[in-house]
């Protein structure tokens, strides 16, 4: 087997590994209590992504299933998805903040029985969110083909994530200069303070002794 034949393989081995990770997503159990308490999933999240989550009740006893609420907030607390008395749901949005987006479920307290509720939650982002089989169906393309446009599809996320990490260290960095700089200032004019305080104490006391003629 050729140099060419080598390479044509790694490149099949690679998109078949992008492939299984792109697909691959692993489901989040939350265990809500009964009566009281909520849970939150938050995952921070830049601009102009898309979303996609499915949650259902998950419950042993097939004759009754107990029902929760739903809410989604951006970062800026605007109000993204909010369902009551439901068993399952699914929320979609494309982000138009960047920064943490929250998803908090809660039992609603009618429920029956005593023991905590069971949520399965598939939340999705991204490259993981985009309808494949529709993107297929349209450009007409399969196989290898729409491997590589998945794989195309996992590395620009991967570079836009990048350059996301990149302004978000640029700002961190700049606020920490900025305060870093206040710090020094408020340390030097506390010890102008301190001087000037010592001085005008020492200036009463001198005055103070010179009156009662001790110097």
């Amino acid at each position: 087997m050729g140099k060419r034949g080598m390479m044509v393989v790694m490149a099949l081995l690679m998109v078949c590994l992008t492939s299984n990770l792109i697909q691959k997503g692993d489901a989040i159990w939350l265990s809500l209590p009964a009566k009281s308490g909520t849970k939150c999933v938050s995952e921070e999240i830049q601009n102009n992504v898309v979303v996609l989550s499915d949650y259902v009740v998950v419950s042993e006893d097939h004759s009754y299933i107990p029902t929760i609420s739903v809410k989604v907030t951006s970062p800026y607390g605007n109000n993204l998805h909010h369902n009551e008395n439901v068993t399952h749901g699914q929320f979609a949005f494309t982000t138009n903040e960047a920064g943490n987006y929250l998803a908090c479920f809660w039992a609603d307290g009618h429920n029956q029985g005593g023991g905590d509720v069971s949520v399965n939650l598939d939340w999705r982002t991204g490259i993981a969110a985009k309808d494949w089989e529709s993107v297929a169906r349209k450009e007409k393309i399969e196989g290898v083909e729409l491997e590589l446009r998945k794989l195309e599809g996992a590395v620009e996320a991967i570079h836009e994530n990048l350059l996301y990490l990149k302004s978000r260290e640029a700002e961190m960095r700049t606020v920490s200069e900025k305060t870093n700089a206040r710090v020094a200032w408020f340390s030097i004019l506390s010890l102008g303070v301190c001087i000037t305080v010592s001085a005008l104490q020492l200036w009463y006391l001198k005055r103070f002794f010179q009156k009662k003629k001790l110097i």
